[in-house]
């Protein structure tokens, strides 16, 4: 007999307790040293990423369609973001919610991740593929994950919050053209830009060497989310230059898809979504 879903809450409620398994699981695991077989990592050259980001755009123009459909969730969560920013309040986490929001990419790209499994498979794709994510055995170690870098972003925007308070808050600005004239024209605005930029590099490194290759890692492999995670930074560790380089890249082609109210993200997060997936392969053996 076909397997179904199920009502929606038994099968949430089945998905967050595999959730807090892997949970469980990560943090046990991550305080010891057994972390079970771990994959055999390669050394990774520029070569890879130009590899990756060809077979990440023939992808993409071989389910184009499908590849859009998917991607334009992803500026229209920015863009609800960016309203919610506007508000008085909320203006000067503005620009760390735009790039905070970068931190929850791989989370979003993870249909893009099963199409391109698929094709690599020979497979016929189409968009509803990407939800067979959810009927993986691998969804509850994935939404575990998710909520690691969920919980990463949260702890981003309460930094970046925390900044402001101590430079130029804690009181909302009067007008968007008030505060943005305090940032560039006052000590205390140059002091928050430098000091929110560094501390938003750290957390955009620290997003990178979790996630560059524990999403496809984990729809491929049968591997828990501690095997994923540390094989991710061990893929950072082993080719720092390079995981550099595709993170200057995706944070590059990031900012171009943002420039036209996000829009441009629609073309840009397949693209980088379906590389992501073949940098993987070429990552790990």
């Amino acid at each position: 007999m076909a397997k179904t879903i199920g009502n929606p809450i038994s099968w949430a409620a089945q998905n967050l307790g595999a959730t807090g398994d892997h949970v469980g699981e990560t943090v046990t695991q991550l305080g010891s040293e057994d972390t079970g077989n771990l994959p055999e990592i390669r050394t990774l050259s520029t070569d890879d990423i130009r590899h990756a980001l060809r077979a990440g755009y023939d992808d993409f123009l071989a389910s184009r369609a499908d590849a859009i459909f998917i991607a334009v969730v992803y500026p229209l969560a920015g863009l609800v973001l960016f309203g919610l920013g506007m508000r008085m309040d909320m203006v000067p986490l503005l620009a760390p919610l735009v790039m905070g929001f970068a931190l929850l990419g791989p989370v979003a790209a993870v249909g893009l991740y099963e199409i391109s499994r698929r094709r690599e498979q020979g497979q016929k794709v189409h968009w509803l593929d990407a939800f067979g994510v959810f009927r993986s055995p691998a969804f509850g170690a994935i939404l575990a994950l998710g909520l690691y870098l969920t919980a990463l972003f949260v702890t981003w925007i309460l930094t970046a919050q925390s900044i402001y308070s101590q430079t130029l808050g804690p009181e909302a600005p009067a007008s968007l053209m008030a505060f943005l004239t305090e940032v560039t024209t006052t000590a205390a605005g140059w002091t928050m830009m430098i000091v929110g930029v560094a501390v938003g590099f750290l957390f955009a490194l620290i997003a990178l060497a979790i996630s560059i290759v524990s999403f496809p890692l984990l729809l491929d492999r049968q591997v828990g989310v501690p095997v994923a995670v540390v094989t991710s930074v061990r893929v950072m560790r082993q080719n720092p230059r390079v995981v550099l380089t595709w993170g200057a890249i995706v944070a590059a082609m990031l900012v171009i898809g943002s420039i036209p109210m996000l829009l441009g993200l629609i073309f840009v997060m397949p693209i980088l979504g379906h590389a992501t997936w073949h940098l993987y392969r070429r990552a790990i053996v």
